[in-house]
């Protein structure tokens, strides 16, 4: 239920630490949102902030009664296009996929358009709102063309893609029925008899604190003796961002939305993955495998295990991969898709040369980026087709 047009409320922007003030209603705020976000969560953000976000903040909305009922983190991008023109961005990072912010479902549509009035009246120098990673569908999405519609302003979409996804506990028969993947199910039955072969597989789950701790050493580990490891890119491999996971993964897992699995055989670690929660949906954030046992799919073994434990989850309606778009090894096990874009927004009605700059520029820019994710994804599947090469398979 939406709340009537005649809402009056309240804007103003918070710098990303300064939000520690109101944790407890932004923490009451994550409860009744419209679509949730763990990436928004505090204990998430407010460890991203200093590493990801020093000169990012978020605006937060307030109903009339002082109510919080909406949260928009966000960051002012002055060179995305080289200086002009200036954008307000929602806030992501190479950790955070998506940009849907925290918006009270009983308020939605006056929350959202609070924030744009806010934008609109403060943000002089902007020449348009980008959303990167927003969902396509879903009430916030509709909710948010409503808001957009009711002001005269202009948006577009760029760089629409789809992301693998798995569905709920109430759609795991078709989930299953689906995937049409006989001989490649055959071949990861064949590939983890072989792995078995070499001693006893053991699953490990953590969701207390101090075990997910544990684990994420594990993870930790295997991430660094990878692809991403020579790269030079493992969380590991940097001081901030390994504090950041540490900090962001123990603060979810003491609010009981954090996950960490690893397959292991003959009691040798093979691989890991980091599961989070925040309402009904979950985001298999990530994954590592260790790379000498590349020949047995070690990363496709541990993720139908968690796979099918997470379809059994009746608290679960359906859970995001976080993966690329074209991900040689999730979208041949999961079926669903997530279709996500990046959306420009007008901050004025009527036209607005900033966003028509913005909107040109990209157009060119977004083609760029696709081809560079695309060479990426590429990038990977070679370096897994070499790692089983070397291991033997």
């Amino acid at each position: 239920m939406l709340a009537p047009s005649s809402f009056a409320g309240d804007a103003q922007w918070f710098d990303l630490a300064a939000l520690r003030a109101i944790e407890r209603e932004w923490g009451e705020l994550v409860g009744r949102a419209i679509a949730p976000n763990v990436f928004y969560e505090p204990g998430f953000l407010g460890a991203a902030a200093p590493v990801f976000g020093p000169d990012a903040g978020a605006i937060a909305v307030r109903a009339a009664g002082g109510r919080l009922i909406g949260l928009y983190p966000m960051r002012r991008d002055r060179f995305r296009y080289g200086g002009y023109p200036a954008l307000v961005c929602g806030f992501v990072h190479p950790y955070a996929p998506l940009g849907t912010p925290l918006v009270d479902a009983e308020y939605a549509e006056p929350a959202i358009a609070a924030w744009l009035d806010h934008l609109r009246d403060r943000e002089h120098k902007a020449g348009a709102i980008l959303l990167p990673f927003f969902p396509e569908t879903g009430a916030l999405a509709t909710a948010l063309d409503r808001a957009v519609a009711a002001r005269g302003l202009r948006q577009r979409h760029f760089n629409r893609h789809a992301r693998a996804m798995l569905a709920g506990a109430s759609e795991a028969a078709d989930e299953r029925a689906a995937s049409g993947l006989s001989k490649m199910r055959k071949e990861w039955r064949r590939q983890r008899r072989r792995l078995s072969e070499r001693g006893a597989l053991d699953h490990r789950s953590a969701t207390a604190p101090a075990e997910v701790d544990a684990l994420l050493d594990i993870f930790l580990s295997l991430e660094a003796r990878g692809w991403k490891g020579r790269a030079g890119t493992a969380t590991a491999q940097n001081a901030g961002r390994l504090g950041f996971m540490r900090e962001a993964v123990g603060a979810l897992a003491r609010a009981g939305k954090a996950r960490i699995d690893v397959l292991g055989t003959a009691g040798t670690p093979v691989a890991a993955t980091i599961t989070l929660f925040s309402g009904k949906e979950g985001w298999l954030w990530k994954i590592a495998f260790d790379e000498d046992f590349a020949r047995f799919s070690p990363g496709v073994q541990l993720t139908l295990d968690v796979s099918s434990d997470l379809l059994a989850d009746p608290r679960l309606a359906r859970v995001d991969s976080c993966a690329t778009p074209e991900h040689p090894m999730i979208e041949r096990l999961w079926s669903g898709r997530l279709a996500l874009s990046d959306r420009m927004i007008a901050l004025r009605p009527g036209f607005d040369p900033g966003f028509a700059a913005a909107c040109a520029l990209e157009t060119v820019r977004a083609p760029a980026i696709g081809v560079l994710r695309q060479a990426r994804a590429a990038l990977q599947r070679a370096r897994i087709r070499r790692a089983r090469a070397a291991a033997g398979g």
